[in-house]
């Protein structure tokens, strides 16, 4: 069993439904989610927009590998209505999961980098995550959430 970290973020539709059901299926289908961070609201990031992001944190246990657990978050966001990824171009969505973090795993492969590549300078980001891992250590980095926006000056 893995413990795995996601980010969860919306700002279109009914967002905090939206993230509910991102929720519930994750723990349907992917693990037992472990925490789930308040749900804070916050400006679109990379693109402008009308419409601000509900985003949150969630800390789950699976037994899936990460290219699995991609798969199986891709999915989730299809079938809750994501028509499109941000490959580079970032849009408003009805639901968006990425993963941040998987145990200490150091990744990279053409679908998926672990950690996450921009976790650490996004404050919609590292905050939820502030809340349900403070003492999680980023395996590039080798420091804790908390230190990292204490030295990004994040918050």
């Amino acid at each position: 069993m893995a413990i795995a970290y996601l980010a969860l973020g919306t700002n279109i539709g009914n967002r905090r439904r939206n993230m509910i059901t991102a929720a519930a299926l994750l723990a349907e289908r992917v693990g037992d989610v472990l925490a789930l961070s308040g749900f804070y609201e916050t400006e679109p990031w990379g693109f402008q927009s009308e419409n601000t992001f509900l985003n949150a944190a969630l800390r789950l246990e699976t037994s899936l590998s990460p290219l699995e657990l991609l798969k199986a978050t891709q999915q989730i966001e299809v079938e809750m209505g994501r028509t499109q990824k941000s490959n580079g171009t970032y849009h408003d969505r009805i639901i968006d999961i990425d993963i941040l973090l998987y145990d200490d795993l150091i990744l990279q492969t053409p679908e998926l980098t672990l950690p996450h590549p921009l976790m650490q300078d996004r404050r919609f980001v590292m905050e939820p995550l502030l809340e349900i891992a403070p003492s999680v250590v980023h395996p590039v980095f080798k420091k804790t959430i908390v230190s990292l926006i204490r030295e990004r000056n994040i918050l």
